[in-house]
């Protein structure tokens, strides 16, 4: 079989994480860390392109791997329009769109555009995988009560759909016989349900449970009350919604393993925050269940957090009366771009291309 050299990038607000795959096999995975301040001296996200390439050019450098030896590259896909899961080719339409941040400011914005660049240096294409926004809801799920507002598939869809593909292989059948509800628990919370191998719906972290840094559903008229008319911005609103929620509201810290040990030591309010977390986890498999009237064949707990035994337990306990609850800890999310750029160079898997 032939070999394959794939690279895989994954842009965080302060990292980038890379990986150097054989086929699927990894062979160099490395997280780069940035300084924040000097981050502070570029006004937007795209502008700091230039900045996180020299740090990839060196790994690979140092790793002695020359870019035009590379037969793909593959990036996380940021805040994008609402496009089909799978893979896509990086065309200059979903290049602009990144760049303009049509879809919003974030980090794996750059994934996409870090892939572009270096691919036309590398002589091979490039693609996204699995972005945030992938996944079309059917139109009765996103009707809301406000003409104004439509919702949309926001959650973890790469490291989400990679978990319950490689669940369906370890029990000797295909994902798309398969009708999975998957929670991925970390900084951020979402569920998806996947009926048959296609996503049906899902719970973004707006409308989900809170989390270690989230804020989750809120009640809207005390939201509307306390901050219509004040003096705070909508982007200091925003922080406290994502990255001043949750945890981080009530005990200021974002570490789900400092609440869980402060819990420990018999901090009433942090058991609490703890048991809240797990029951709104829990509740929102029992809602994502009617999607499929009950037919689920396994929930599967993933990401960071599904590797305390504590939380997994309160949850499991609440939800095994739907489906059996499969735990699989971690974010496998540099493997699972990998793997599906793998699948399109070999032809297993066909790419996508947004027009």
């Amino acid at each position: 079989m032939e070999k394959l050299l794939i690279l895989a990038i994954n842009p965080g607000s302060t990292s980038t994480k890379i990986g150097l795959f054989q086929n699927t096999t990894p062979i160099l995975t490395k997280t780069i860390r940035h300084d924040i301040e000097e981050l502070k001296n570029y006004p937007t996200i795209p502008s700091q392109k230039n900045f996180r390439m020299k740090f990839i050019l060196q790994a690979l450098k140092e790793a002695n791997i020359d870019p035009e030896t590379l037969d793909g590259i593959v990036g996380i896909g940021g805040l994008l329009p609402t496009i089909d899961t799978g893979g896509y080719l990086i065309t200059e339409n979903l290049k602009r769109w990144v760049m303009d941040e049509k879809g919003g400011s974030h980090a794996s914005n750059l994934g996409l555009i870090l892939a572009d660049e270096l691919s036309e240096e590398a002589g091979c294409d490039a693609y996204i995988y699995d972005a945030v926004s992938a996944g079309y809801l059917p139109e009765v799920a996103s009707i809301t009560g406000m003409k104004e507002i439509k919702r949309k598939s926001l959650s973890h869809v790469l490291n989400s759909r990679a978990q319950s593909i490689e669940y369906a292989e370890k029990i000797g059948k295909n994902f798309s016989d398969l009708n999975v509800i998957i929670a991925h628990l970390g900084g951020g919370i979402s569920l998806s349900i996947y009926e048959k191998g296609t996503l049906k719906d899902s719970l973004g972290d707006d409308i989900g449970p809170f989390s270690p840094e989230r804020a989750g559903a809120i009640p809207i008229m005390a939201f509307v009350d306390k901050f219509y008319g004040s003096k705070i911005s909508k982007d200091d609103i925003k922080k406290k919604i994502r990255g001043g929620g949750g945890f981080v509201s009530h005990l200021g810290t974002n570490n789900s393993s400092e609440v869980e040990e402060k819990a420990k030591c018999g901090n009433e309010k942090a058991q609490l925050l703890i048991d809240a977390m797990c029951y709104n986890v829990a509740k929102s498999i029992g809602s994502l269940s009617v999607v499929t009237k009950g037919e689920v064949d396994v929930i599967i707990l993933t990401g960071g957090i599904a590797n305390s035994e504590n939380i997994t337990s309160k949850i499991s306990e609440q939800v095994k009366f739907i489906a059996p609850v499969e735990i699989m800890p971690g974010e496998y999310e540099l493997e699972a771009l990998a793997r599906g750029c793998y699948r399109i160079l070999i032809g297993e898997e066909e790419f996508d291309e947004w027009r």
